[in-house]
């Protein structure tokens, strides 16, 4: 069977118990290996909270990612994409890359609900990175994070409704993205709410992976060339697959 390493880099079992579950839900026919990080954050809310994460998925790809045919950074924000690619042989995915990519073929242009007041310009970063600057209209954070919702969704599911509808009325766009794992499988009953299409991070992700652990050509090239380099207090299993 087609496995995919979906590494949640958030120190939280419940947000990967539940990625984990929406991952089988939306791609039964795969075989999802879920790894939860060993160190950092309880649930990204910050810069320095994404910097560790980003350490942290590198770390679980390294411990984790043998025999497996692509790999799914299972968190919005997609801490670690580019050294993962850089170092992973297989593809690499993000939850908001995939996000990103299903909203731009859907419609010109598109708007993201996430959870945590910081989490907006990290985001619009990452889509000038990605190459979806122009196309992302606004971004819009709940007080309720992704973890908050993970153990009570049914408090998350007004507020994402009517933030989504305020990128609706102001942004002009009938395409949202609810941004963060913890919001998985919200999407439907949001989307109800909200009058708008609602994509959600997961389900996008799940198909997006799959279809690259089963041999689509991923839409990037793969640093060539690169050597191990000397580390110093870096997990064994990683610090001979770390490139200079």
């Amino acid at each position: 069977m087609t496995s995919v390493l979906a590494i949640n880099p958030n120190t939280n079992d419940a947000v990967s118990a539940l990625v984990a579950r929406n991952l089988k839900d939306a791609a039964p026919a795969i075989d999802w290996r879920m790894a939860t990080g060993r160190f950092g954050a309880h649930y990204i809310l910050s810069e320095a909270a994404f910097a560790i994460a980003a350490h942290a998925a590198i770390d679980a790809w390294a411990g984790h990612a043998q025999g497996c045919d692509a790999v799914l950074l299972a968190c919005f924000g997609d801490p670690g994409l580019f050294a993962l690619r850089e170092l992973s042989p297989v593809p690499v995915v993000g939850l908001a890359e995939a996000s990103m990519f299903a909203a731009a073929q859907a419609a010109e242009r598109f708007s993201i609900v996430t959870g945590g007041s910081r989490w907006p310009p990290m985001l619009e970063r990452l889509a000038q990175a990605l190459g979806y600057g122009a196309k992302l209209a606004g971004t819009r954070a709940i007080e309720i994070t992704g973890a908050q919702a993970a153990t009570d969704p049914q408090r998350a599911v007004a507020a994402l409704a009517a933030a989504c509808r305020s990128a609706g009325d102001e942004d002009g766009v009938e395409v949202v993205i609810l941004g963060g794992a913890g919001f998985a499988g919200l999407g439907a009953r949001v989307a109800a709410l909200a009058g708008l299409r609602v994509i959600d991070s997961v389900g996008a992700a799940a198909h997006a992976a799959a279809a690259l652990a089963s041999g689509a050509p991923p839409p990037y090239v793969r640093s060539t060339g690169v050597r191990p380099t000397p580390s110093t207090g870096v997990a064994a299993a990683l610090a001979d697959k770390l490139f200079e």
